[in-house]
């Protein structure tokens, strides 16, 4: 047994005070005369043998009520070392998004903290935090309805991080015990419990709220397969890892369902669903299922916004008016200058740049197409018969390993089409056999990596590029050739307008450093924000001549379609998605000493290590009963 207050039991030393009355009573004795002393003795001798029992009684009553008042006010106990030691308790909970599913019906984080208010002893202070919240040195009772209102969000921190920040929160007493408790559902992603070493002054506890497996179905992307100018095929990816064959699948525009299919797994783990959807349509899009696992993978947003007009730039002398009747003005805003008239600072701003037949590339125009090139923008370079080689190579040769090698002077004829070549694929619904291929007189000798489009007939391109870099061989003015009136000169240039267009992403996943430009100019304070139905907030923006650029490095932190807005004025669209990584649903073993498998057990446990049985309030009853019976002595003991 041991005392809380053990100097207090120089308090038994009282217990002479009752001894010295009773050997020493100090009372004096009167002698009265009596007739009949034989009597007289007898009486005495009874009454002195009753008048000693009462006082050793009264004497040893009087000895337990101080002993016993001495001890309760000693206040003894019995516990275990451990429970004596001084504690610091540090909870991690974790609010990621695998920890918000269903199971039985149950929704496993609220449950989570339902139970973690519960078992928590109540006089307990500790320190509890959060992927994204801190609560430090509380009680329960102080943060009851802050706990009720978690929500979950995509933010997770690894265990050694976890570990780590739980160091920050514990004291520099090196006496004290400090206990770590992590409460997860410890995907993989997290890292290895196991290789955590606890024996550094921390004692870790791992406390998995369930261990029944959860079956999820999720979306993970969607993308489009095939766009041309009347449709867009649109592919969703899903998975899952129930036994469910076939799941539906609905496709929004705006909240409003404009296609349903259904995904079929037949046994496997991953499908896909595709829609067609209307190339000129503007689309505000939501692909959504229903699932009864995790609820944030279950609906997927993107966007497609009304297509601007592709800006393209012709420069040269030639004429042109061959690809002005193919980029017409509903779908593309045309213009030309002559290299002399040539303002730089307008190719930035253009789509595709058409370099027709310029004898010689100077090297600020040469410096102003990279810089167009590498910020998305496509160009062509059609050679002039009499061109100057070197320029054309300072310029080609960046892209491909491409390089002009010399002048041939004889008529040769295009025999090829790669119908697998961006530029013609879905051109050709057969292979045409009796097509009328067109020829040139003059052409340049080519040597590239690049993919090669159209082929002589001896197999040297003809027009070959990929991406936003395109190249001829041979100049098409009317002298040289007749692929001007070939049916290749349409698909070939109108493609090469349509694939330079800079088209927005469909998604954004939300916690990536992505950075947008809009082509507007603010004027002084203006500002760019960035809404939903319900929040606004303003993005980190920089300020550049004719363009703003947009950052989202910390914003937004739900996923849904934002509208992108200038003094109330809605420039585009964009739409963010929670990063899918939660719905992988690995999990890493837990250590084999880790004895805990719920709240209950380890509060319970923790309880019984640390119990102190307190007996003060005993020898206080005890006290009492002494002071009854010496009361019932002094009454009915004659």
């Amino acid at each position: 047994m041991q005392f809380k207050y053990p100097e207090l039991l120089w308090g038994l030393l009282l217990l002479l005070i009752p001894i010295l009355i009773h050997l020493f009573q100090l009372r004096r004795f009167k002698k009265t005369p009596f007739t009949n002393v034989k009597f007289l003795k007898q009486v005495v001798s009874e009454s002195r043998k009753s008048s000693s029992l009462k006082k050793w009684l009264l004497l040893f009553t009087r000895m337990g009520l101080l002993a016993a008042l001495v001890f309760a006010f000693a206040q003894p106990f019995i516990a275990n070392d451990t429970a004596l030691q001084e504690k610091e308790t540090v909870f991690y909970l974790d609010d990621s998004f695998s920890m918000n599913g269903q199971i039985e019906n149950v929704n496993l984080f609220k449950n989570t903290i339902q139970d973690f208010i519960k078992y928590l002893p109540n006089e307990q202070r500790f320190t509890l935090f959060t992927n994204k919240q801190v609560f430090k040195d509380v009680e329960v009772k102080d943060i009851q309805n802050e706990l009720l209102n978690l929500s979950v969000a995509a933010e997770q921190l690894a265990i050694a991080e976890i570990v780590l920040k739980a160091n920050t929160y514990f004291s520099d007493n090196a006496a004290a015990q400090k206990n770590l408790v992590i409460i997860s559902d410890f995907q993989q992603r997290m890292g290895n419990p196991t290789a955590i070493d606890s024996t550094k002054n921390i004692n870790i506890s791992f406390i998995k709220p369930s261990n029944t497996i959860l079956l999820n179905t999720a979306i993970d992307s969607v993308f489009i397969a095939e766009r041309n100018n009347e449709n867009i095929e649109l592919v969703a990816l899903l998975s899952t890892n129930s036994e469910e064959e076939t799941i539906p699948v609905s496709l929004f525009n705006n909240d409003k369902l404009i296609a349903k299919t259904a995904a079929k797994f037949d046994g496997t783990k991953n499908s896909e669903v595709r829609f067609t959807i209307n190339t000129n349509e503007v689309i505000l899009g939501k692909v959504a299922i229903s699932d009864t696992g995790l609820d944030y993978d279950n609906q997927f947003y993107f966007n497609i916004d009304e297509k601007s007009k592709i800006k393209v730039l012709v420069i040269g002398n030639s004429s042109s008016d061959f690809l002005k009747r193919i980029y017409t003005e509903d779908e593309f805003d045309f213009s030309t200058s002559t290299l002399a008239q040539l303002n730089y600072s307008t190719i930035e701003n253009q789509d595709l740049v058409i370099l027709n037949e310029v004898q010689k590339l100077p090297t600020s125009l040469i410096t102003a197409i990279k810089t167009l090139s590498n910020n998305g923008g496509s160009f062509v370079l059609i050679p002039s018969t009499d061109g100057e080689i070197e320029s054309y190579n300072e310029l080609a040769s960046s892209f491909y390993s491409s390089q002009y090698v010399n002048e041939v002077s004889q008529k040769m004829s295009i025999a090829t089409v790669k119908t697998e070549h961006p530029l013609f694929v879905n051109v050709f619904d057969k292979k045409v056999t009796d097509f009328q291929f067109p020829s040139v007189n003059q052409r340049f000798k080519f040597k590239t990596k690049a993919p090669i489009a159209l082929e002589f007939q001896n197999k040297e391109p003809f027009l070959l590029g990929g991406k936003n870099a395109f190249f001829f061989a041979a100049a098409i003015n009317n002298d040289n050739s007749n692929f001007k009136n070939s049916p290749l000169i349409v698909p070939a240039f109108y493609n090469m307008g349509m694939n330079s267009l800079k088209l927005p992403p469909l998604y954004v996943t939300i916690g990536n450093n992505v950075e947008i430009e809009l082509p507007v100019t603010l004027q002084q304070d203006d500002i760019i924000k960035i809404a939903d139905k319900e929040n606004e907030f303003i993005p980190q923006q920089r300020v550049l001549p004719k363009k703003v650029q947009i950052n989202f490095t910390e914003n937004p932190k739900s996923a849904g379609i934002y509208r992108v807005k200038h003094n109330e004025q809605t420039l585009r669209n964009i739409s963010f998605n929670n990063n899918r990584k939660e719905s992988e649903l690995l999990y890493a073993q837990l250590p084999e000493n880790n004895n805990q498998t719920s709240l209950s057990d380890y509060f319970l446990e923790s309880q019984k290590n640390n119990a102190i049985n307190e007996f003060w309030k005993w020898f206080a009853i005890l006290a009492f009963a002494f002071v009854l019976i010496e009361t019932a002595l002094q009454k009915f003991l004659k």
